[in-house]
């Protein structure tokens, strides 16, 4: 079952002629779904000599030649050999299906950025799921200091305390409701970047727009009074579609007091360091 869009989207024009594309848009109902999981491993290996690795997991998806796409990462548990991490969320459109393999690895996060693997496996949408049904763990593997091709089980262990699906709102979605094309740039880019930010969570402002009466040049946009931040992309997007609906559109255009303020906060992030 699949929905397609086939509309006359973009035209521009070249050596003084119009020039006509059309854009196809197909949406199966499986790129709707969002796995959130709740990931913890048991028995870690420690890499530290003075205390205890301060674990991560990284999860990317193997392509065909064998490498690997990070597509999350967990936030870093401090001093802990049995971490128990906050919930992830993947979509579809990261992992594909849920027989893809996936590479799940633990490092020992080092401050300096040379992170020690500590410990590895293949795994699937699909095994994570049956992990958490059985309520069973996973050994972690590291490659062999002997044999190269060769991996070694590990006592370490990966369990999925929570797995849940939820629907997840596409592209087509918010354009149906609305929303121009320049917004899917919002969604590319932001699904590439947020798995860098450990939890995920985004400062969303607005300006040129009347709330309360008065026009403001940065606002929030989730319309808290005090919190300017939504979870994930879809967060911003959610917030967006909910100012259209209460915030009145105003000019002139001004920029700079969304830009002080962003370098406000990166400021003091900074010093908080």
């Amino acid at each position: 079952m699949h929905a397609v869009i086939d509309e006359d989207v973009w035209y521009f024009r070249k050596n003084f002629s119009i020039r006509q594309f059309r854009c196809p848009a197909e949406e199966t109902v499986a790129s709707k779904i969002a796995i959130e999981m709740i990931l913890r491993c048991s028995h870690l290996d420690n890499k530290d000599i003075f205390s205890k690795s301060d674990p991560f997991l990284r999860i990317s998806r193997v392509v065909e030649s064998e490498g690997s796409v990070p597509i999350c990462k967990t936030e870093v548990i401090n001093n802990n050999l049995n971490p128990k991490w906050k919930p992830v969320t993947l979509s579809s459109r990261q992992f594909g299906s849920k027989e893809n393999p996936l590479l799940i690895e633990c490092f020992d996060f080092n401050s300096s950025g040379d992170h020690v693997l500590i410990g590895k496996l293949r795994s699937s949408i699909a095994d994570l799921e049956r992990l958490n049904k059985e309520r069973t763990g996973t050994n972690l593997f590291i490659p062999s200091t002997h044999h190269r091709k060769e991996e070694k089980m590990l006592k370490g262990q990966l369990f999925v305390d929570q797995y849940c699906e939820r629907e997840q709102f596409s592209f087509i979605d918010y354009v149906s409701s609305g929303f121009e094309l320049n917004f899917m740039a919002i969604m590319e880019v932001g699904e590439v970047i947020q798995f860098y930010d450990s939890d995920r969570k985004f400062p969303a402002w607005g300006f040129g727009g009347s709330t309360a009466g008065a026009v403001s040049h940065c606002f929030n946009l989730n319309g808290s009074p005090r919190d300017s931040e939504v979870v994930g992309v879809e967060g911003i997007m959610e917030a967006y579609a909910t100012a259209l609906h209460n915030v009145t559109l105003s000019g002139p255009t001004l920029f700079g007091p969304v830009i002080n303020t962003a370098a406000e906060m990166a400021a003091q992030d900074n010093n908080e360091d």
